[in-house]
């Protein structure tokens, strides 16, 4: 059914999205059409940053079709203030076996913050550190190297998916949020929808974890309708959108690199959930990693990337 909406909506959500890079990886060829565009795009996107990985030997070769890793950092900019990365998604890249391993790490998970010397929630490593601390802080917690990073101001989001003409999500619950309904199966959304969607956490039984999932959701249904060419039928307005608010430190061969020889990837998205217990420590709520479920993530991870 079609979402009907009822009122305005409220501020813009805390929630990541890697639009950027999947729309590489789903789009293909017809981005290169409008070379022009993109090529601007990139110029104000690129950022590079200091990070050199310690888990990999080497750097990786995206001509040789290695799998590669990326952080994707979810940013709510304010004036004044730079803000936090209230939501880290890991994706992992193998061409070889043409996917994608996608991991929400939830935001209030306690690990040492790398270049600080203590534990603190890791959506903290950013408000310290920026993206540099984010990677190395991220890249401890699951023992992978992290290849590049995409931060996204959310601001963003709803743009992006107006751009695309809408996605199908497949809810698991009926609710209503922000002033639109969503019932239990199939509902189109529009940018504004797509935002209350994932916004809702109290009325869902798995919290954080089921927000985790609808982030998801809107990744995939960004990448199923990026795949048509006929749905990106607002590429300027796509690039305009990338190029205020992204920023990430592939260039712009890496990124023709990728669109190559990784896009088939984008047809196989698997999700991973990262499980653990909620405690108050020293008054402050952290969600807790058991050592047993940490292991477990960082070798499907490392597989993926075939480290093992």
């Amino acid at each position: 059914m079609r979402v009907e909406k009822t009122k305005k909506k409220k501020k813009w959500p805390k929630i990541v999205a890697g639009i950027f890079l999947v729309l590489f990886l789903a789009v293909g060829g017809y981005v290169f059409m409008v070379y022009k565009s993109l090529t601007e795009a990139v110029e104000t996107m690129h950022q590079p940053i200091s990070h050199k990985s310690d888990k990999r030997p080497q750097e990786i070769t995206l001509t040789e079709k290695e799998p590669f890793s990326v952080l994707m950092l979810g940013v709510d900019e304010r004036t004044g203030d730079k803000g936090r990365s209230d939501t880290m998604i890991v994706l992992t890249v193998n061409p070889n076996d043409k996917s994608i391993k996608m991991v929400s790490i939830p935001r209030d998970t306690r690990t040492e913050i790398i270049g600080k010397g203590f534990e603190d929630k890791i959506n903290h490593a950013y408000a310290f550190g920026n993206e540099e601390m984010s990677m190395a802080t991220v890249e401890n917690f699951l023992d992978i190297p992290l290849d590049y990073y995409i931060k996204v101001n959310m601001e963003s989001f709803k743009d992006i998916v107006d751009a695309v003409g809408g996605i199908t999500v497949n809810s698991s619950l009926d609710f209503s949020q922000e002033g639109y309904h969503f019932t239990k199966g199939t509902n189109t959304l529009d940018g504004e929808a797509a935002l209350a969607y994932v916004r809702m956490r109290k009325q869902d039984p798995n919290g954080d974890f089921g927000r985790q999932q609808r982030q998801r959701q809107i990744i995939e249904g960004v990448i199923k309708k990026g795949m048509s060419v006929n749905s990106l039928t607002k590429f300027d307005d796509v690039f305009e959108v990338l190029g205020k608010n992204v920023r990430t430190n592939l260039t712009f061969d890496e990124m023709k690199d990728i669109q190559k020889n990784y896009k088939e990837a984008a047809g196989t998205m698997q999700q991973m959930t990262i499980k653990g217990n909620g405690q108050t420590i020293n008054k402050v709520w952290y969600l807790v990693v058991p050592d047993e479920e940490k292991t477990r993530v960082q070798e499907e991870l490392k597989a993926h990337l075939e480290l093992n």
